[in-house]
């Protein structure tokens, strides 16, 4: 008996000294971005000190409040399309991996986090048909560099309807409010049903008004088009069925699916391409064959056969190198969470987040490990302390950006693992909100499996 404990010590042991990364801390270096990129009023426990109030004068075309939600990257436009999306992808992690918020003792600033954005979204749903998209023109934003509080350009805000619809944007909001009911359930439940109703009413509107979004919000085909709306119909249904375990929304899930032949393997999964989560998604709420073998499909192509770096990072796009690899590493987390190849997707999701931390010979988060991005794309932390001015002197300035924006995950590296440290070199250096979404979660992934494999050890060396 103490002979097997002493093997299972020297087990646990050799496992941890394994893991050479704190994932406590990144996650809450993570959530310190996100603060970071907030809008609007900040609340007095604010922890980033080089940020203050800023975009107070946001306003629907009606003079609705539009305030609060997040800035998206470097620059000061608000997209729902990807604020949503990221806010979907967060909530699924703190759902399926509260433990490791628990421990990591960053459970409530991970809520916060969530409600920032779940807040802005009820806002910006001002009637069941009627639903800001976009606040900031880029075209105008783009002509300034400095603190988001020391904006002075016009800020219209762009909205669908019944009569220009965008059944993509609708229904990531309603996917996203519907996950954060899930969130808010025991902790908030009078805010859960607010944000289910809002659910409900948008699903019903992004399925009855059929469209793309950037038909409409002109702006944002440039930079966040959307390639088409399948996707986000199945994944609302099947994030309203997981909220509320309603048969009729399993009943439409399954129908968009089979309608929109989205059981074809996907490559990818990100804000435009939602089908690998719709696949995994299923597969958890169903236990079905058919969703199970998609899931499988997709994990088992992106570990075994996808394109890599020379250094093993998956390589799906040159924009957001990082944010493709962290996505799929979530996605695959998730699959593992279903029962489907469990091993094998967790050792794939260590090697890529542990690429970006590190293992690859350098961080690719600002403000933590070994020569971690200094530029980052980054208006307001590339500003002097205030009351300095701030402006394009700033961003051609060469040095390291005076306001370190903890947690950030830079675009990364390209095919062959090259890197550029350079503020104008967004390709490398930019950071946006949905950059760090999947990120984040698949790290509270690999935190949770810890805790399980720490727990089950211990377990077996008390018997």
């Amino acid at each position: 008996m103490v002979r097997c404990s002493s093997v299972l010590l020297l087990v646990v042991v050799l496992i941890r000294t394994a893991v050479s990364y704190n994932y406590d801390k990144v996650l809450e270096y993570s959530l310190l971005f996100y603060e970071a990129q907030r809008s609007g009023h900040l609340p007095p426990d604010n922890r980033v000190k080089w940020r203050g109030d800023s975009a107070l004068g946001d306003k629907g075309q009606n003079g609705e409040d539009l305030t609060g939600g997040y800035y998206d990257a470097g620059d000061f436009v608000k997209f729902g399309f990807t604020m949503a999306s990221t806010t979907t992808l967060l909530a699924w992690g703190l759902i399926s991996y509260k433990d490791a918020y628990k421990a990591s003792g960053q459970l409530k600033a991970g809520l916060s986090a969530i409600k920032w954005a779940s807040d802005y979204f009820i806002k910006c749903h001002v009637s069941p048909n009627e639903l800001y998209g976009q606040v900031g023109d880029f075209a105008l934003d783009h002509k300034f560099w400095g603190r988001p509080e020391d904006l002075n350009m016009s800020r219209p805000a762009y909205k669908i309807d019944a009569q220009h619809p965008g059944s993509d944007l609708a229904g990531e909001t309603a996917a996203s409010l519907a996950a954060v009911s899930i969130v808010f359930r025991h902790e908030n439940p009078e805010y859960s049903a607010l944000c289910l109703k809002h659910a409900r009413e948008l699903y019903r509107f992004a399925n009855q008004y059929r469209g793309l979004y950037h038909e409409t919000i002109k702006g944002a085909a440039e930079f966040y088009e959307s390639t088409d709306y399948g996707d986000e119909l199945t994944w609302a249904a099947a994030w309203l069925y997981k909220a509320t375990n309603e048969s009729q929304y399993l009943d439409e899930a399954q129908h968009h699916y089979s309608k929109f032949r989205l059981k074809e393997r996907p490559n990818e999964f990100f804000y435009n391409k939602k089908v690998a989560g719709v696949q995994v998604l299923l597969a958890q709420l169903t236990k079905q064959r058919e969703y199970l073998d998609a899931a499988q499909a997709f994990c088992d192509f992106t570990v075994d056969y996808q394109k890599k770096t020379p250094k093993g990072l998956v390589y799906i796009d040159k924009y957001g190198t990082l944010c493709h690899a962290a996505n799929v590493a979530f996605v695959c987390l998730q699959a593992a969470e279903a029962g489907i190849n469990v091993q094998k997707y967790l050792d794939f999701a260590r090697r890529q987040i542990n690429y970006m931390l590190g293992d690859s010979g350098r961080s690719f988060v600002v403000g933590m490990g070994n020569n971690p991005p200094k530029q980052p794309y980054h208006a307001a932390s590339s500003c002097p302390d205030r009351p300095e001015p701030c402006g394009w002197d700033d961003f051609r300035h060469r040095g390291p950006n005076p306001q370190v924006l903890y947690g950030a995950l830079v675009s990364g590296p390209d095919e062959n693992d090259f890197y550029e440290d350079k503020r104008e070199e967004y390709v490398y250096n930019e950071v946006t909100l949905d950059f760090n979404a999947g990120f984040q979660s698949a790290v509270a992934g690999l935190r949770h499996f810890e805790l399980k494999h720490d727990h089950r050890h211990r377990r077996n060396a008390h018997y």
